[in-house]
């Protein structure tokens, strides 16, 4: 019965201990949590699990390993906010996957990036539709940040009291040069009426094509391959 009480004991004492090391790292170790950050938490966790099951540890073991954190954690933060050029390596960069409108595909697969995951990550910014998107820069901490096109954006149909209008989803129908065959059934379309498509806009073969998508009543959206040959998009 004393060691469980020992354990908790120590938990009491090691979440409090690591709830003052929040406060003084500040807001933004929580809020921005980098690849280096996810590391350096995946470490304590291993280190304070093992403090709090080794019977030869005890109370000053633990808050050793959390001071040890919280002393790597101050110092990396001191040399991110002096020296410039170490925050790409201790916070990563952010990235633009969307530039004037255009999917850029080698960034993308740097940052092992699809579309699915693209559009999971547009619509938790209220965008339903890659058409929709001018810039979109995959932030250090793993967010996206969206510009939308400017027809998108305010003021709303509401403020300039406009009709309503019917809404439909998009449907991928291309991604990455291969053809979503269920999305083109799902839709009562053809492979025949999706050629046609791509050619009217002046693509020979579907497998030209990145990324087509598909709202009803509008033109089919189509985004060929683009790459950005190493050139560099500074976003600060």
């Amino acid at each position: 019965m004393g060691g469980y009480f020992s354990m908790f004991f120590e938990m009491i004492i090691g979440f409090i201990a690591l709830f003052l090391v929040t406060k003084i790292l500040g807001k933004t170790q929580i809020s921005q949590i980098t690849p280096f950050d996810f590391i350096a938490a995946l470490l304590l966790g291993e280190l304070v699990g093992n403090a709090l099951f080794d019977q030869n540890a005890g109370i000053i073991d633990i808050l050793f390993v959390i001071a040890i954190y919280a002393v790597i954690m101050y110092i990396s933060e001191i040399i991110s906010q002096k020296y410039k050029h170490t925050r790409h390596m201790l916070e990563g960069f952010p990235s633009i996957v969307i530039y004037n409108g255009k999917l850029i595909r080698d960034t993308m697969k740097k940052n092992k990036l699809d579309i699915n995951q693209l559009q999971h990550l547009l619509r938790t910014k209220d965008t339903f539709s890659i058409q929709e998107v001018e810039f979109a820069v995959l932030e250090a901490n793993g967010t996206l940040s969206v510009l939308k096109k400017s027809d998108y954006q305010m003021p709303t149909r509401k403020d300039l009291k406009l009709s309503a209008t019917e809404v439909d989803l998009s449907t991928t129908l291309i991604n990455d040069g291969e053809v979503i065959v269920d999305n083109l059934k799902e839709k009562n379309l053809s492979i025949e009426w999706l050629t046609d498509q791509i050619k009217e806009q002046g693509y020979e073969r579907i497998e030209e094509v990145f990324y087509a998508e598909y709202i009803k009543d509008k033109p089919l959206f189509l985004l060929p391959y683009v790459n950005r040959n190493h050139q560099r998009w500074e976003v600060d």
